[in-house]
């Protein structure tokens, strides 16, 4: 099984607490014996993770970065759905996906991601190419949503929103030069959102794939959101609808 490391106490702590067992072991700062610390080492003596000792600099080293809390685990790959047709056929009820068409900030992608788990999206779909991929930093801004909600790449983005039309899913792009918003669109079936890259926006044969472009409404000095909070907006404004229809029933 392909290891790679993890860091930050969210990041480390989801991971214990949803699968243990990829976690092979953890570097734990020997400066640090806070509260928080000592939880985290408790759950993993618990679950049966070896504690390596280790000063910041070394943990540092590990990961590239000293925004690691005191705290780098390293772990196998998680057993989440990492192929679409398996994810698909596993959900109850109407799909709501968010695709990414590009996103090159790991920041953008762990925010997003923990977006999508926040409002239930069922996954977060990229291309593997012209595409940051899910790394370290983007699992700790993520806060442990990346052991929550599946992260499929594809090789074909074009060819795969065309895959998930041919399972009666709605393809909606955003972008802000279109007249219809997000407020007069039916979210309650089977949906994919697509979020453009941070600068461009959606390539052309995304868009041209999409069967529908709404903008979300700006109406401050602003010409557009951050990615992760676009994405949001629309996650939230179809679980909002859909919450209604259940309330109706």
């Amino acid at each position: 099984m392909k290891s790679k490391m993890i860091f930050g106490f969210h990041a480390v702590t989801s991971r214990i607490r949803h699968e243990a067992s990829s976690v092979e072991e953890i570097y734990v700062d020997s400066d640090r014996s806070d509260r928080r610390m000592q939880e985290l080492i408790h759950a993993a003596r618990s679950a049966g993770i070896r504690i390596i000792q280790a000063d910041d600099q070394r943990l540092s080293n590990i990961v590239g970065t000293r925004r690691h809390q005191g705290v780098v685990a390293k772990a196998g790959e998680l057993s989440l759905a990492r192929n679409l047709d398996e994810l698909l056929d596993a959900i109850e009820g109407p799909p709501l996906l968010l695709i990414l068409d590009g996103i090159t900030d790991p920041h953008n992608l762990g925010a997003c991601l923990r977006v999508a788990d926040g409002v239930g999206a069922h996954a977060v779909i990229a291309p593997k190419d012209r595409a940051v991929g899910l790394n370290a930093t983007a699992e700790k801004v993520a806060s442990g949503a990346a052991e929550t909600v599946p992260y499929i790449t594809v090789t074909n983005l074009a060819r795969t929103i065309r895959d998930l039309k041919e399972r009666d899913i709605w393809i909606i792009g955003t972008s802000d030069d279109v007249e219809k918003t997000i407020y007069d669109v039916d979210f309650k079936g089977g949906i994919a959102i697509v979020m453009g890259n941070e600068g461009e926006g959606m390539r052309r044969l995304t868009r041209e794939n999409c069967d529908m472009l709404v903008q979300i409404p700006m109406l401050g000095s602003v010409e557009s959101l951050n990615v992760s909070v676009a994405s949001g907006v629309c996650l939230y404004e179809a679980r909002r609808q859909r919450i209604a229809v259940q309330a109706a029933k």
